[in-house]
């Protein structure tokens, strides 16, 4: 039997109307487009990859990752065209056996995901494969229940006869079929005549951008999948407290005079500002306050400190400015002086006292955001 050829296309024109330019957009500081690129080159299924657009800048793109670029007219990326007429305009152009279509707006599908669709269409001998969200939930549709009645009892979630949802995010046809079912009914892209079948998709394979608010929240998806966030799931502890609050925290720990106004500066001299302050009392000044960086002096006198306290999800450094402290950490002291860096890891306890003679100062490096979590009693 001759292997087939399988050719996967990227459909990514630059005129999009509900998000002007997203194929090209930065999503976490790529473009939106070359995260199915890559994931499509991961794969290895596909003899060619097409990056299908009327845009030169998108055929830069694909120079630059290696791929194939099919450059389609401009009546092709009108909004009179079907998607029916666009995928045939390209099969019509392109030698395969075997079509599957990437959209580009379901940026987390994963090499994996791919390689079983792919598998599913050719095991399967299918003709057409759609890829599908199930929705596992009372679905309606003109009014009317499609998967439960509304004259009995509610069943539990779990027992719901999924609806199965277009994804569309991966779609796989024959040529011929899809050719032949072309010249017969002018359709073709939901099947037609042939062995059709469907794929579920789920998790984050399932998200799809069509407006500013989907690709608001695939920022935050991106962002958090390429973090070093523990996953490890968190609850609740009986008698722990929670406090993001930054001021709060410096207050409550005996820090009554904080500068956070004057921050962000490209040259600061922190000896300076050290130098401008008083050295018998408790202070903090704010140097840097960015989304991904907090940078705070705290000077405080001999006694003074923080309170026993954790991070989940961050690890915390800082750099002694001046004096001596001792870090109480899980259960062991650390005596630290000018000059010395401190790096305390996520999930451990800590306490940080000024010990010494006089005035001691740390540069604390975080997160504005950062949870302290206090344990039971502190």
């Amino acid at each position: 039997m001759l292997k087939m050829k399988i050719v996967a296309m990227i459909p990514a024109r630059l005129g999009s109307k509900r998000i002007p330019k997203k194929n090209i957009r930065l999503l976490n500081n790529k473009p939106l487009v070359q995260y199915v690129i890559d994931a499509a080159k991961e794969s290895e299924c596909f003899d060619e990859i097409y990056l299908n657009s009327e845009s030169d800048l998108l055929e830069e793109i694909a120079e630059n990752t290696s791929i194939k670029f099919y450059k389609r007219s401009e009546y092709m990326s009108s909004d009179e065209v079907t998607n029916d007429h666009f995928a045939c305009d390209f099969l019509k152009n392109v030698d395969c056996d075997v079509l599957v279509q990437i959209l580009p707006t379901s940026p987390f599908i994963s090499s994996d995901e791919i390689k079983c669709f792919v598998s599913t269409m050719v095991n399967d001998k299918l003709d057409t494969l759609v890829s599908v969200a199930n929705q596992q939930i009372e679905c309606m549709y003109l009014n009317k229940p499609i998967n439960f009645d509304q004259q009995k009892i509610t069943p539990p979630s779990q027992e719901v006869t999924p609806v199965q949802a277009y994804a569309c995010s991966l779609m796989a046809w024959k040529r011929d079929n899809y050719l032949d079912n072309m010249r017969k009914y002018g359709a073709a892209y939901h099947g037609g005549d042939g062995n059709i079948g469907t794929y579920a998709l789920d998790g984050y394979a399932t998200i799809d951008i069509d407006n500013e608010s989907d690709f608001e929240l695939a920022e935050v998806t991106a962002r958090y999948l390429s973090s070093d966030i523990n996953s490890e799931p968190k609850y609740y502890v009986r008698g722990e407290k929670y406090d993001a609050d930054r001021l709060r925290v410096l207050l409550e720990d005996g820090v009554t005079n904080n500068n956070m106004n004057n921050y962000n500066k490209e040259v600061v001299s922190a000896r300076e500002i050290i130098a401008n302050n008083p050295t018998d009392r408790c202070w903090s000044h704010t140097l840097v306050n960015s989304k991904s960086t907090c940078a705070t002096l705290i000077a405080q006198m001999p006694g003074e400190g923080n309170r026993l306290h954790y991070h989940s999800d961050w690890d915390e450094w800082w750099h002694i400015m001046k004096g001596e402290w001792e870090w109480f950490v899980e259960g062991r002291t650390l005596k630290v002086k000018e000059g010395d860096i401190v790096f305390i890891e996520r999930n451990k306890k800590h306490k940080i006292t000024a010990a010494g003679t006089g005035q001691a100062i740390r540069l604390a490096v975080s997160r504005e955001d950062v949870d302290h979590i206090y344990p039971e009693g502190t």
